[in-house]
């Protein structure tokens, strides 16, 4: 008679983390990990970053095999080639990243429509700026960021929206220039240098003026869409065996 295996119970959020100020990064992926733990019954959840030297070894020895679930925005270099090497080098599961899932479209169009309301602007009057990293060694954070914002202007109806780059052209210094009635969404996961530095000066160098939303990290719906995410990958992880 088949037997079905138990799924796993366990779980590991990995952030990339800063190398300039790796312990910041880490107290927030362990603060975001323990919201996520909290919507789990039965399930232990860790976060820890690659850029904090020996804590992702650390943690995966604790937890004992668990599954790997990157908080990154894209199937790019990190998660298809650095994260994805260590994972398979210590036997372990990776599960797709945060920037995919399913629901984040929505969320993110329940926290503009709040936005839009809370300045009483119309979407049809308000243009739509996507921050987004880049990567000089792979397309796939660009088409990840191009993809969410063609979501979100299709959602919204807005007059316009663009994707602009920190580490790649378009940069975001020139395409949040000359917009009016703007609001600009990082597509970003942690609150990194990029969040606290660069972003920050990219749109003052363009001129824009209009609000900004927070990292995902800080969004309300995130921890939530991590939990369910880990539960959904984790059950089909487990198969029946003859």
């Amino acid at each position: 008679m088949a037997q079905t295996a138990e799924p796993p119970r366990s779980a590991l959020i990995v952030a990339h983390g800063s190398p300039s100020d790796p312990e910041t990064q880490e107290a927030a992926l362990r603060a975001l990990a323990a919201r996520v733990a909290a919507r789990m019954d039965g399930w232990r959840i860790e976060g820890a970053t690659l850029a904090a030297k020996g804590r992702l070894e650390a943690a995966i020895e604790e937890l004992s095999a668990p599954l790997i679930y990157p908080f990154f925005m894209a199937r790019g270099w990190f998660t298809g080639q650095v994260l994805a090497k260590k994972a398979r080098a210590l036997g372990l599961r990776m599960l797709d990243p945060f920037g995919v899932e399913p629901d984040l479209v929505t969320c993110a169009l329940r926290e503009l429509r709040a936005l839009l309301a809370l300045h009483g602007w119309r979407p049809d009057e308000t243009a739509l700026v996507v921050a987004a990293h880049g990567s000089a060694v792979s397309r796939t954070s660009a088409d990840s960021a191009y993809g969410f914002a063609r979501a979100l202007h299709a959602g919204l109806g807005l007059t316009t929206t663009r994707t602009g780059f920190i580490e790649q052209p378009p940069f975001l210094k020139d395409v949040a220039q000359g917009l009016g009635q703007a609001i600009c969404l990082p597509y970003f996961a942690q609150e990194s240098g990029h969040m606290e530095d660069d972003v920050p000066a990219a749109l003052a160098a363009a001129g824009f003026n209009g609000p900004m939303l927070p990292p995902f990290i800080a969004w309300v719906d995130t921890p939530a869409l991590i939990a369910d995410s880990i539960a959904r990958q984790g059950a089909a992880v487990a198969s029946p065996t003859p």
